[in-house]
C-alpha cells in the first residue's frame, strides 16, 4: 500500500483529476458515502436555501473533494516553483513583518479549498518553519505517508498532544504555529461555544493559549478557487499582542469568537469548499454550558 501511495504520487495530475472525479462519483451515487451526514449539514446550517440549492452545493462538494485527493498526491511530488505557482500568498508581509523581528505567530486555517497545498505554499514562500499541528492517523504507514508529504519543504507536522512541549522546546525562535481550528473536540474537552451556520457550535481552545505563551498574533488565512488547480490565498489579524493575563478568558473567547466569524464568511461566500462530510455537531451544547 505504501508504494501504491507512493506511485500515485508520480502520476500526472490531469490523470489524478480523472481518477478523483471517479472516485468522487462513487463515493456519492454508489456508495452514498457519507451523504446523510453532509446534507444533514447543509440542510441545518442553510435552512434559508432550497433543497436544490442544497443538493447543488452538496454535488458540487464531492467534485471539489475528488480534486482534493487529485491535488493531494500531486503535490506530494510537486516541484517548490509549482507550488508558488498553484497557491497565490497575496500578502505574506503581514506575517513576514512579525518573523523578520523574531516573532512567532499563530496562523489558524480550515479544511477549505486546498490545505494541503496551502501548507506545502507557505512553507515554500513564507521562509519560515511551519509546525503544522494535527491528528495522526490511526493507520500507521498512511500517516507517515502524510506526514512526510507535508514536511518536503520544511513544513514540520507536530500531533496535537505534543504541541507545548514542541513549544517549550522550540522558545525563542521565530516560528508559524499552523492549526486547521474547524475540527471538533471531544465532549470531555475544553471548548468554547458559538453560534456558527445556524447552531451552537464546538470549537477548540488552545490557538489562545499558544498565542500568550509565545506572545504571538493570531492571524485567519483566507483561501480562493480561482480555478481548477489554482488558489488565492489571504491573511488577516484576528488578534494581537500584548495579552492581559487578567483576561485570559475573555482572550480565548474573542480568538475563537472571531476565527468563528471569519470562517463561517468565508463558507457562506463559497460553500461546496468547505468539508461538509466531516462530524462538526456530534453533540449538543449542554444547557448550563
Amino acid at each position: 500500500m505504501q508504494f501504491l501511495l507512493n506511485l500515485l504520487t508520480r502520476v500526472q495530475l490531469p490523470v489524478l483529476y480523472a481518477i478523483g472525479r471517479g472516485a468522487s462519483f462513487v463515493a456519492y451515487h454508489v456508495l452514498r458515502w457519507r451523504i446523510g451526514i453532509a446534507a444533514t449539514n447543509l440542510r441545518n446550517a442553510f435552512p434559508e436555501r432550497s433543497e436544490a440549492e442544497r443538493m447543488t452545493i452538496l454535488r458540487q462538494s464531492y467534485r471539489n473533494l475528488g480534486d482534493l485527493l487529485a491535488e493531494t498526491f500531486h503535490g506530494y511530488a510537486a516541484s517548490a516553483d509549482e507550488m508558488r505557482s498553484r497557491v497565490r500568498l497575496e500578502n505574506p508581509e503581514v506575517l513576514t513583518d512579525w518573523t523578520d523581528r523574531g516573532q512567532s505567530v499563530v496562523l489558524l486555517a480550515a479544511h477549505f479549498c486546498n490545505w494541503e497545498w496551502l501548507l506545502l505554499s507557505a512553507s515554500v514562500q513564507l521562509g519560515v518553519p511551519i509546525d503544522a499541528v494535527y491528528k495522526p492517523q490511526h493507520v500507521a504507514f498512511f500517516d507517515r505517508f502524510m506526514r512526510d508529504g507535508r514536511a518536503r519543504f520544511g513544513g514540520n507536522p507536530i500531533p496535537h498532544r505534543s504541541v507545548m512541549f514542541e513549544i517549550a522546546k522550540r522558545k525563542g525562535q521565530a516560528r508559524v504555529y499552523a492549526l486547521v481550528a474547524d475540527q471538533t473536540p471531544l465532549r470531555e474537552e475544553e471548548k468554547h461555544w458559538t453560534w456558527f451556520l445556524n447552531q451552537d457550535t464546538a470549537f477548540y481552545v488552545g490557538a489562545d493559549k499558544i498565542a500568550r505563551i509565545l506572545k504571538a498574533p493570531v492571524l485567519f488565512v483566507t483561501m480562493r478557487r480561482e480555478a481548477r488547480g489554482r488558489y488565492a490565498a489571504r491573511l488577516e489579524v484576528l488578534a494581537l499582542p500584548p495579552y492581559e493575563r487578567s483576561a485570559e478568558r475573555d482572550i480565548g473567547a474573542l480568538v475563537i469568537e472571531r476565527y468563528a466569524r471569519a470562517l463561517e464568511a468565508e463558507i457562506r461566500e463559497c460553500p461546496a469548499d468547505w468539508l461538509w462530510i466531516h462530524r462538526k455537531w456530534k453533540y449538543p451544547k449542554p444547557l448550563y454550558a
